[in-house]
């Protein structure tokens, strides 16, 4: 063993939020970054709480959670140690961001979930009890993952129980099934002026209509949905409530109320995506929850911790569409990756998974007020938690144009024509990522990019409708 590292005290000053977990992140950040290395000993707790002006039961809480979560390990008294990690080959491509073009969550936001990861795989891959998650799994997901999909909508007030929830594949693979289970060429669904490319490429591919109805900060209008029903026969609605993408609405409860009881007056099959929904400190009870006989409600984990675990819970109005829907999911994506899906219930029920949206949701507030530093006031939409922005651009501007010299500098743009509905009705506007592997140094810069492109005319406001 090496040497306690006595120089490791880590700035946990300006840290939000509790503060044996900022010292635990400070942990996974310096582990990550090469400053401790496998083998070195830390500080004894007492001397840490010493040096850092913090009662001895908030290191004791610290070590335990970094314990825990596999960086570190106990060695009796001779104290804590960082825990040695597998060799990583260079050969995995480890530079590659991804597909920039997506929107999804920091990325670097303290290392540990990578070691959330890697503590309870392994606590799985090795237990006595239960057989590893490597074979195939039932049709719909294992039972005891349902189980746990069904007890976090449950927390959500949302009536299920474990025979209509289903484990997918992600939140596409979710409305894939939906599509292809539930509508029918012809039928017509109602959704904002502006919606997630990936819904309307799957309306073109099955054949069904796209109505917009009009929206405003809150997202879609109740009477907006009543007039369109009255007019036109309307089969389903998709509302994402929380943080939509691209506009960044979030409706309020008397409004999602609302949206229930029109869909409860015509009959309308609701398919709510609540990709964003779990990020806030204090989540909104979801429009399923006012609407369950009509509600597919979708809770992903791309949003919340990161699009590579590939793992949504899909709850269904009753256990005959459930199972009916489960048996289409097994024809086109067979299953969600069993391990992983075995690891984000592990987390659930351990509170893991709601530490990692936590610091998710930091990360975010620390990029967001990056944003309102650098861009001009008024000029974007927003929300506290979310990693997103929305920015209404000045008649005659040119989203493309703008998104392609931000690309250049590493920041996620698309252009709000790829979100429009109804071409004929797209206004000049852009949804600028602030997620993803984008550090905050090179963030800032393509932000005061992006505040010189948009010019002073960017508080002029543009509505939705």
């Amino acid at each position: 063993m090496k040497t306690a590292m006595q120089n490791w005290i880590p700035d946990i000053h300006a840290a939000q939020g509790p503060k044996y977990l900022a010292i635990a992140q400070a942990l996974a950040r310096d582990i990550e970054a090469g400053i401790l290395s496998a083998g070195e000993r830390l500080l004894p707790q007492r001397a840490l709480a010493e040096a850092l002006g913090v009662d001895l039961t908030t290191v004791t809480r610290a070590y335990g959670e970094a314990q825990r979560i596999g960086l570190i390990e106990g060695n009796g008294r001779r104290g804590s140690f960082v825990r040695a990690r597998a060799a990583r080959s260079p050969a995995l491509g480890e530079s590659d961001p991804g597909d920039v073009g997506m929107n999804a969550p920091p990325d670097a936001f303290g290392g540990t979930l990578k070691a959330a990861f890697l503590a309870s795989a392994e606590a799985l891959l090795t237990s006595e009890f239960t057989p590893a998650p490597f074979q195939y799994q039932r049709v719909g997901g294992s039972p005891a993952v349902r189980q746990v999909g069904a007890a976090l909508l449950a927390q959500r007030s949302i009536p299920c129980e474990e025979d209509t929830v289903l484990v997918l594949a992600g939140g596409q693979n979710a409305l894939h099934a939906i599509f292809s289970a539930e509508l029918r060429p012809g039928d017509r669904l109602a959704v904002c002026p502006f919606a997630y490319p990936g819904l309307i490429s799957l309306a073109r591919r099955f054949g069904i209509g796209l109505h917009a109805v009009a929206s405003d900060e809150q997202g879609m209008l109740p009477e907006a949905l009543d007039a369109a029903c009255a007019s036109t026969p309307i089969r389903a609605v998709y509302l994402v409530p929380t943080n939509d993408n691209p506009t960044t609405s979030t409706m309020t409860v008397e409004r999602r109320k609302a949206m229930a009881a029109m869909v409860e007056k015509h009959g309308l099959l609701l398919i709510e995506d609540d990709a964003y929904g779990l990020l806030p400190e204090q989540p909104l009870p979801p429009i399923t929850s006012f609407a369950p006989d009509h509600g597919w409600h979708i809770a992903s984990v791309s949003k919340i911790l990161t699009p590579g675990l590939r793992v949504a819970w899909l709850r269904a109005p009753d256990v005959a569409k459930a199972w009916r829907l489960a048996a289409d999911m097994h024809e086109t994506a067979i299953m969600a990756p069993p391990l992983n899906a075995a690891v984000v219930a592990d987390w659930v029920r351990s509170g893991v998974f709601q530490r990692l949206a936590g610091e998710v949701r930091e990360e975010a507030r620390q990029r967001q007020a990056l944003a309102r530093k650098c861009l001009p006031h008024g000029s974007f939409q927003s929300r506290e938690e979310g990693y997103h922005l929305w920015i209404p651009l000045p008649e005659g501007a040119d989203p493309r144009h703008i998104a392609d010299a931000l690309r250049q500098h590493g920041l996620s743009a698309i252009a709000s024509d790829a979100f429009a509905v109804e071409r004929s009705a797209t206004i000049p506007a852009l949804r600028v990522s602030i997620g993803g592997s984008i550090s905050r140094e090179r963030l800032q810069r393509g932000l005061l990019l992006l505040a010189a492109l948009i010019g002073p005319e960017a508080t002029r406001k543009i509505s939705l409708v």
